[in-house]
């Protein structure tokens, strides 16, 4: 028998808690945000701190009490230079911006991607914004992730090259 509650305690969904960003989060995210920055934007204590100022949401994720995601989100009609931020903003006049989810590594493949767009659709709903926008790779082809966000109800609505040419991008909206 206690083989069978090590094998169920092992392979048991973790306690999720989604809550605002703490100043004591810093280091969890600039670590996580750098570990993974060959598919996200760059991120230091300015641009942090930017986000806090500027972001409709920025979450950190905790499983079992301990972090393992963060979650970023702008609503439309603020200074941001990313190019697909940009292009949102060009054509919506009210959306939801996914700038980045990020899940470390030992965290993934336990269904947090799936509760953390939840969490994002079900603000949006609540504070009347219909649409939810997001950006996956196309080139380079990023499957697990196009897949994901097809299975999350997200369309195609455009596509671009950003950073000079390197990245080929997939703009993807949710109706909510």
């Amino acid at each position: 028998m206690a083989l069978l509650d090590k094998i169920r305690k092992k392979h048991k969904a973790p306690d999720i808690t989604i809550r605002p960003v703490a100043l004591e989060d810093i280091s969890f995210v600039l670590d996580l945000n750098e570990t993974n920055v060959e598919v996200l934007s760059p991120m230091d204590e300015t641009r942090f701190f930017y986000f806090i100022d500027k972001s409709e949401l920025f979450q950190v994720i905790e499983a079992d009490g301990i972090p393992a995601a963060f979650l970023i989100c702008l609503r439309e009609g603020i200074d941001y230079d990313s190019e697909n931020y940009i292009w949102f903003s060009k054509q919506y006049e009210k959306f939801l911006y996914v700038d980045r989810i990020v899940i470390a590594e030992e965290s993934r493949g336990q269904g947090l991607g799936k509760q953390i767009y939840e969490n994002v659709f079900r603000h949006a709903a609540e504070t009347g914004v219909g649409t939810v926008t997001a950006e996956v790779d196309v080139i380079p082809y990023n499957e697990p992730s196009l897949k994901f966000h097809e299975a999350m109800g997200f369309t195609e609505v455009g596509q671009q090259v950003i950073r000079g040419g390197e990245i080929k991008v997939s703009l993807q909206e949710r109706i909510v």
